[in-house]
């Protein structure tokens, strides 16, 4: 970006898709005149709109012309299914100083402030996706209403490093409470929430909401009515007495879960504060320096990073073949009942409403698995999720059987047995003697060779692996796991199932435990072995809350199960003895039955406590914490040697999706960059200098 005398020439992204402000006049039923406002890119849904130098100047413009003709009210509104979803972040890496991204906070302040401070009554249509700097600008305006059948309705600024920079942050609290405002501007965001339109409603963000089949038509019509008195817009009364409090309790939680390791959500309770008192040119004063500090930040570099990978390169995976070699799906069979496999089965009838068939060893596992998936649609029938007509058809589906051979005109079987090769090679062999030749065979192993089990078949190049994480319906991560033998058409068919899935895959070479279960199991045996050298068990899980993660590693442990996670070490050590230990002291609390070395509060577990066996040589916290990102640091330098993804970038992209590690580390390698650990272990960066961090 480029400065010069004007707020946009200082501001130019030259990668800037314009979302341009049309104006037009409207005659109302009374024969006066309204001016409308859309916001439009020229583009349809799949490119929303959004606000760059170039789109707040064709505002600006609008709503300047708009009030000049006096009209009888001033309504903003959106191209279709989108109102518009924010700033457009993708210049916001080519700001070079601070002063730059002062500019950029006061341009938007200045260009969103007429509406508010307009002497022609404002409106907001809210129409579809408002997100961001498309949310601030409908709260400027003196009345908003929104459609029924909007989606993504939120301020997800905290989440990607940044605040509600464009008035948000003392808008928001002031209109509907601090209660929900902190809710929408820092909880919703840091747990990837956003607002239904009813709640939006309910909360008091529009005045009113209506239908989209005659969604405008309703709003212009309601609007005259609150111009001409007809219609009464109530407000809540704001309990400032209770502020501080909420704010208070906010903070707890925050620090409850991050350990105050995410500068954005600090600095939007510092702001969230400030609203109390603050008049409304002092708060967006101090929004204009919270958010070029932050933009100026590594936090907000690496989280801008991680939210290209997601919304980008998720989209468009590396390595992955020609989509035209992809085969059709029609069945699939689906060996195994239990929970893995019957989570499985409902993914799959709901994603591609195909019939899937689920096998076991008897006829009550069978029984079991497809009255879980029967039971799971019942309850999002309940829940108004699925409609009831569907769920019949997709219990029609759903079939199970003991004999293998219900899978002889199934297009892919899946197997989600016991993570044991010798029965995996097993089941492969008794599958291949059913299945067509051109059926592809997909395993879900979450740590054995799939060159090893696809050895002894006939053709091993229809084996792939396919490995879900867990809970198979909110995890997004897929990992595709090209096996030694697989060829382009078995891997484009895991491509194209694993887009109608809705899950964003990642190719991985066949190498022990792939991504993210190897970095994970490298991460917690660098703590477990801290435990067995004599550690307190708090102070290992403590050792990481600097970092922010979603949870601390005890708790991990916990949610992996003791018993997966010694199994996934015993692979990883067969593998890579000199790197990956297997813990005497972990074998010890699986043969216990124990859920961890915590109990459910997250205390040391006496009972545990009293198994162990210890050394006399403890870490401290700071020990630990270097001690485990510089094993990242090494396994990731050493994954990347081996060709067992394309690049680091789809390391982060397996951490992020596949083990919930935040955008303010940008997944792990910006980190490590950013710390100067990656360059002090393994001699050089991860990623180039700038890609997520402020150039130095």
């Amino acid at each position: 970006m480029i400065v010069g005398n004007s707020a946009q020439e200082a501001l130019t992204n030259p990668n800037e898709v314009v979302t341009k402000a049309l104006l037009r006049f409207v005659t109302l039923p009374s024969r006066e005149r309204a001016a409308v406002i859309t916001l439009d890119n020229g583009f349809d849904h799949t490119k929303p709109n959004s606000f760059g130098p170039g789109g707040l100047a064709s505002l600006e413009a609008a709503i300047d012309e708009a009030v000049a003709a006096a009209p009888k009210f001033i309504a903003l509104t959106g191209k279709p299914y989108i109102f518009c979803v924010g700033a457009d972040i993708t210049g916001m890496p080519l700001l070079s100083e601070r002063a730059q991204a002062v500019e950029l906070g006061r341009y938007g302040h200045r260009v969103f402030k007429k509406f508010k401070d307009s002497p022609v009554p404002t409106f907001a249509f809210i129409n579809g996706a408002a997100m961001g700097g498309g949310l601030e600008v409908a709260l400027h305006c003196h009345y908003r209403t929104v459609s029924s059948g909007a989606a993504a309705l939120a301020l997800p600024e905290v989440a990607i490093g940044l605040v509600p920079g464009w008035g948000g942050t003392q808008l928001l609290p002031n209109l509907i409470g601090i209660a929900p405002a902190a809710q929408v501007i820092l909880q919703n965001p840091l747990t990837q929430k956003q607002l239904k339109p009813a709640q939006a409603h309910e909360f008091g963000i529009a005045d009113a909401i209506f239908e989209p089949a005659d969604y405008l038509e309703r709003s212009l019509e309601w609007a005259e009515g609150v111009v001409d008195g007809t219609v009464t817009v109530t407000r809540p009364e704001i309990d400032r007495d209770m502020w501080d409090g909420v704010l208070y309790f906010a903070k707890h939680q925050l620090d409850e879960r991050l350990h105050g390791a995410v500068n954005s959500a600090n600095r939007a309770l510092e702001l969230l504060a400030a609203a109390k008192s603050a008049t409304f040119e002092e708060g967006t004063a101090l929004e204009d320096e919270a958010l070029a500090d932050l933009i100026m930040g590594d936090q907000a570099r690496a989280s801008l990073y991680a939210f290209d990978l997601v919304q980008r390169r998720a989209k468009r995976p590396a390595g992955a073949p020609d989509r035209n070699l992809a085969r059709d799906v029609n069945k699939v069979g689906i060996v195994g009942a239990g929970l893995m496999a019957s989570q499985l089965a409902l993914l799959f009838v709901r994603r591609l409403e195909v019939p899937v068939v689920l096998t076991d060893l008897d006829q009550e596992r069978v029984d079991k698995g497809v009255g879980y998936v029967h039971a799971e649609l019942d309850k999002l029938v309940g829940k108004k999720r699925l409609d009831p007509g569907k769920a019949a058809k997709y219990k029609g589906l759903i079939g199970g059987s003991v004999d293998k051979a219900a899978f002889a005109d199934a297009d892919l079987v899946l197997e989600a047995v016991f993570e044991d090769l010798k029965v995996k090679k097993q089941v492969w062999a008794e599958v291949e003697a059913i299945v067509r030749d051109d059926c592809v065979l997909a395993t879900n192993t979450s740590s054995l060779s799939v060159t090893e089990q696809a050895a002894d078949l006939a053709h091993p190049e229809r084996v792939v692996g396919l490995h879900f994480f867990n809970p198979v319906a909110m995890m997004p991560l897929l990992e595709i796991v090209r096996a030694g033998q697989t060829d382009d058409a078995t891997l484009a068919t895991a491509f194209a199932v694993g887009k109608a899935l809705k899950k964003s895959s990642v190719l991985v070479k066949d190498a022990p435990a792939f991504v993210v279960n190897r970095l994970l199991t490298r991460f917690l045996g660098v703590v477990t072995a801290a435990v067995d050298r004599g550690t307190p068990i708090d102070v290992a899980d403590s050792a990481l809350d600097p970092l922010g993660l979603p949870m601390r590693p005890m708790a991990l442990l916990t949610m992996v199960g003791p018993a997966v996670a010694h199994h996934v070490a015993e692979t990883l050590h067969h593998s890579f003895p000199d790197r990956f230990g297997v813990s005497a002291n972990l074998a010890k609390v699986v043969g216990a039955g124990k859920r961890g070395f915590t109990d459910a509060e997250g205390n040391p577990d006496p009972e545990v406590l009293a198994l162990l066996e210890v050394g006399d040589s403890p870490s401290t916290a700071e020990q630990l914490r270097a001690e485990a990102t510089e094993a990242l640091a090494r396994e990731i330098r050493l994954m990347l040697d081996e060709g067992v993804v394309a690049d680091a970038r789809d390391i982060d992209l397996c951490m992020i999706l596949g083990a919930g590690w935040p955008f303010h580390l940008g997944g792990v390698t910006p980190y490590l960059d950013r710390e100067g650990i990656s360059t002090r272990v393994t001699g050089a960066r991860f990623l180039p200098d700038g890609a997520a961090n402020v150039p130095q």
